[in-house]
């Protein structure tokens, strides 16, 4: 049984820029850092972290945005939709903001981070919050333990 529905396929809001999820995730994320406010207008961006092999663009060409360094994120360049964000050609990583799914309703952040520089009223039904980003010692456990609980969309109907 495929327990996370996959494929999934997504895009930004103009629809120029198109996306397929082939992998299922590692973890997923919501960052309160002033930076992510300031990127969404919001109280703090989503993201899923995927495997790179299966995250695919097939429709458009994004362009960088943010800070230009790194991670690098990446805009549709007609509605300018921040849709996810790559690190260095060694990370084995893709970033997707949920949001660009075009059934983003059972997400659900398992980690936040940057909970020092949250707006005081923002809150999530994560089940683990760091002052900061947590250490890189963190992430098995963390990932693993996604691996088993984190939330998954329903089940399609055949």
């Amino acid at each position: 049984m495929n327990e996370w529905n996959l494929p999934w396929e997504g895009g930004c809001r103009c629809g120029q820029v198109r996306v397929k999820i082939s992998a299922p995730p590692v973890i997923t994320m919501a960052c309160h850092c002033t930076g992510c406010q300031r990127m969404t207008s919001g109280a703090f961006s989503l993201s899923i972290l995927l495997p790179k092999d299966g995250f695919a663009i097939t429709k458009g060409e994004p362009v960088i945005g943010g800070l230009h360094g790194m991670p690098r994120h990446y805009f549709c360049p007609h509605c300018m939709s921040w849709m996810f964000s790559r690190f260095d050609e060694a990370t084995p990583f893709v970033n997707l903001r949920p949001t660009m799914l075009d059934d983003a309703t059972w997400f659900e952040p398992f980690i936040e981070s940057y909970i020092s520089e949250k707006l005081p009223w923002a809150t999530t039904p994560a089940s683990y919050s760091f002052a900061e980003f947590p250490s890189m010692d963190d992430y098995p456990g963390l990932m693993a333990e996604f691996a088993e609980r984190g939330k998954r969309p329903p089940q399609k109907q055949a």
